[in-house]
């Protein structure tokens, strides 16, 4: 008999929720990853949780508000679990509305989310008010209360807690789950002759500024994250071109210098870290999951791009409940056909 029933290759998001979900329904798991946990981009910095739109319903957005709705619970656990903090709080979001015709949109989309959010979350429009709100055109802002935060690398070292140490190497033993990042979407491309995802490059930097209980900010396509630590994270680019996977460049001093605009709240905060990584998008642009064609007790869990953080509760549930008990739960547009040549 195997002393494993659940090799996971990946210490990134993906791959050590698959393995925590798994361990709490009690398989025994391994974790394996050569560069050790959190290495690629969940070792970030930024961690906004944000949903979709509440408008033109679909599978994706469905399925990332109930994980949002997961997260809470999900993550409380893990903390409990592990005793190490995760920086999780479902704070809310605040952004801009820039002209009439976003005003129109908000409007209709705060009706929209009565109904798409089941009461359990609001989306609002209302005056901007407050020194810790972005700048807003129109004098109004939308606040939401679904969204969420968390620390990524506080998060990743939590849910490590909750597993056996996170081995370099080992041998397959039963199922193998495969949340090896951007770059196993290339090999996946490469053993499959067309392109099934690929890295988009991030960068972003961290601020010493105190607003752990504010909502997170967005305007100007920039997340701006306060963290229970006391540190506030700006973010980010997408670089689908890049030469230096690990290297910050006068992109990002173009990313904060935009920040500084939009919030002049951080005019003078001290810079305390500037980070680069690549996050992995898969072809489909939702999580790739499902099992491995043609490769038997092999599965695929990947592509989380830039909303993994928010998708892993309910991915890793789902990824448990295929790998452990054979029952496939994964929505149309997830699965790893979707990827594929037709």
């Amino acid at each position: 008999m195997a002393m494993v029933d659940v090799t996971v290759r990946g210490a990134g998001i993906f791959g050590l929720s698959v393995a925590w979900a798994c361990a709490r329904r009690g398989a025994r798991v391994q974790v394996v990853d050569p560069h050790g946990v959190g290495a690629g981009s969940s070792g970030g910095i930024v961690g906004a949780l944000a949903p979709h739109t509440p408008e033109n319903w679909n599978p994706k957005k469905a399925f990332q508000f109930d994980s949002l709705m997961m997260a809470q619970a999900w993550w409380d656990e893990v903390a409990q679990v592990s005793g190490l903090p995760t920086g999780y709080a479902r704070s809310g979001r605040v952004q801009p509305v820039l002209d009439a015709r976003g005003l129109e949109l908000a409007h209709a989309r705060a009706e929209g989310a009565k109904t798409l959010w089941q009461g359990k979350a609001v989306w609002s429009v209302e005056a901007a008010s407050g020194e810790w709100c972005p700048q807003s055109p129109t004098g109004m802002v939308i606040r939401d209360t679904l969204s969420g935060r968390l620390h990524p690398r506080m998060a990743s070292r939590a849910l490590a807690g909750c597993l056996p140490p996170v081995v370099a190497e080992a041998p397959d033993q039963g199922a193998v789950v495969w949340a090896t990042g951007w770059r196993g979407l290339l090999d996946l491309s490469e053993r499959f002759g067309r392109m099934m995802g690929a890295g988009v490059k991030g960068q972003s930097a961290l601020l010493r500024y105190d607003a752990r209980d504010a909502p997170q900010l967005f305007a100007d396509a920039l997340h701006i994250v306060p963290h229970a630590d006391g540190t506030v994270a700006i973010g980010s680019t997408s670089e689908r071109e890049f030469d230096a996977p690990d290297t910050c460049d006068e992109q990002l001093d173009d990313v904060i210098a935009r920040a500084l605009s939009a919030f002049p709240v951080l005019e003078g905060a001290e810079v305390i870290e500037r980070w680069a990584g690549v996050r992995p998008r898969a072809r489909s642009r939702a999580p790739m999951l499902g099992a491995w064609p043609d490769r038997p007790g092999h599965f695929i869990a990947n592509g989380g791009f830039k909303i993994g953080f928010g998708m892993a509760p309910k991915v890793a549930e789902v990824m448990a409940d295929l790998v452990l008990e054979g029952r496939d739960t994964i929505p149309q547009g997830f699965r790893v056909e979707d990827n594929l040549p037709s």
